[in-house]
């Protein structure tokens, strides 16, 4: 239909030029005993400027030729034919014909350039608009709506589709054949092309979405007919603005998550310090008093003894899960101060398993340090809280009889003290989420506990510059090893002076 149309208003074109020109013939016949013969020859090359540049090319060069013609016809001796008397006007007819043309390839070059050029200022215009647009998005879906907006006047449709947490395209994943054509766009990082029309009438255009960070997705062009008409450059440029908008979606949700897990981090640490602070005085209290209860109590009734004695145990449970609480809102609140000095891992070692000697009856400790283990720079007192909770979770986690090891080594520039149990080991292989706030392996698990040992661990050790990690032992067992950088610990030499 479209090429119908633009036949026909070729040939309407042609005729309005050979119109003018007889037109012009006509009304300079009665005036060529006025006018002299050049004069005649520069309203027909007047005539045939005016087509070039409002007809075009082709019925320009048409109008000069007819215009030679008619001169010859109307206004060269002897008039009414086409022979010539006088030689000389061959020249003329060669100069009027040549100048023509070249008006006519000068104008319609001309106007060409003029169509390009506000073709160039409305693409430009439309991309600053999609730009724009696409600036003040607030979700993926309103990308889809600003890119087929800019593409309404196109004879093509476009849709968007991202690539998931598994670097597949879902969106696509039944269509194979767009499938296959799209995951060559993203690993040739390049325009991909189906020149062969679907059923439906369409062809296609597969533009990846390159960011700076990597490729997000793609772009499905459908175009009607035939991808001939299409400017491919143009649509590269609009890929390009849409994986920008799709980048800067990507970093705004993840700094609204950072920001979100801050605030709660904060409430948190706020409420953990307020109910710390609020429990720790009538729990301290209540210990005291079932000291003194059990100081006076009749020592013939043993029932009564033994149920001071759970309590006391189970308010000594609730003040140590108070002191944890209290020591995280520290850490987290930045309140630490280290007092760190060069020391031995066998002494730290040693007074964490006499601290924790009551809960060890049933599980035996075998320790096993490396002889060229050196002096380490770190705070006793927080460096043995990390150990006694390593102790207590090894204890919980394991039955009853079985050893739990600890083995101190050098590894590279560091020290290092790993802690292992012979339990089931940990249920999953994502263990750094274990090292976050109230996170347990087992949540539902009969074990007491609220999740905060092995943050309060990773508090520490990274206070000190060190690593800590939880695996799972290839023998069975959870193994959670820390290191700590090795320093330039003194010599013994520099601290002993000479004797007298």
């Amino acid at each position: 239909m479209s090429s119908n149309l633009n036949n026909k208003n070729k040939n309407l074109n042609y005729l309005i030029a050979v119109v003018v020109c007889v037109v012009t013939a006509a009304l300079a016949s009665p005036l060529s005993h006025i006018l002299d013969s050049a004069n005649i020859v520069m309203l027909f090359l007047l005539v045939v400027f005016l087509i070039a540049l409002k007809l075009g090319r082709g019925p320009a060069v048409m109008s000069a030729f007819l215009a030679v013609a008619l001169f010859d016809f109307f206004f060269v001796p002897p008039q009414m034919s086409f022979a010539i008397n006088d030689v000389q006007y061959l020249v003329t007819f060669a100069v009027m014909l040549g100048v023509g043309l070249a008006t006519a390839h000068l104008t319609a070059i001309l106007g060409k350039q003029k169509e390009a050029a506000v073709e160039r200022e409305q693409h430009t215009h439309r991309l600053y608009e999609l730009a724009r647009e696409l600036a003040g998005i607030i979700n993926q879906d309103q990308v889809s709506e600003a890119l087929l907006r800019y593409l309404s006047g196109a004879k093509c449709i476009a849709t968007v589709h991202l690539l998931d947490g598994n670097g597949a395209l879902q969106s696509i994943s039944e269509n194979t054949p767009l499938n296959i054509l799209a995951d060559m766009a993203i690993q040739q990082g390049r325009l991909m092309e189906s020149n062969q029309i679907s059923d439906s009438g369409q062809s296609t255009l597969v533009f990846p979405l390159i960011s700076p960070n990597g490729v997000r997705g793609v772009v499905v062009i459908m175009a009607v007919d035939t991808l001939e008409d299409i400017d491919k450059a143009q649509l590269q440029t609009v890929a390009n603005l849409v994986a920008i908008a799709i980048e800067r979606l990507h970093y705004v949700d993840i700094a609204q998550k950072v920001q979100i897990e801050a605030t709660s981090e904060r409430l948190r640490s706020s409420v953990l310090s307020a109910l710390s602070h609020d429990l720790r005085t009538p729990l301290t209290g209540l210990i005291g008093m079932i000291d003194a209860l059990a100081v006076n109590a009749d020592p013939v009734h043993t029932s009564m003894r033994n149920a001071i004695a759970a309590i006391r145990n189970q308010a000594q449970a609730m003040c140590n899960l108070v002191d944890k609480l209290l020591d995280m809102a520290r850490l987290h609140a930045g309140k630490i101060n280290l007092q760190k000095d060069w020391r031995l891992y066998e002494e730290v070692i040693g007074s964490a398993i006499k601290l924790l000697k009551p809960s060890l009856t049933e599980h035996p400790i075998k320790v096993t340090l490396s002889p060229s283990l050196p002096l380490v720079a770190f705070d006793d007192v927080l460096l043995e809280r990390v150990i006694c909770n390593l102790i207590e979770n090894a204890v919980k986690y394991s039955p009853k009889g079985q050893p739990i090891e600890i083995q101190g080594f050098v590894d590279g520039d560091t020290a290092c003290i790993e802690v292992r149990d012979h339990g089931s080991g940990f249920s999953t292989d994502q263990t750094e989420a274990l090292f976050q706030m109230f996170t347990r392996d087992h949540a539902e698990s009969s074990i007491p506990g609220v999740g905060l040992g092995l943050a309060i661990c990773r508090a520490i050790i990274d206070a000190h510059g060190g690593t800590i990690k939880a695996v799972n032992h290839p023998d069975g067992g959870a193994c959670v090893t820390l290191c700590l950088p090795l320093g330039n610990p003194p010599t013994l030499d520099s601290e002993i002076g000479d004797s007298p």
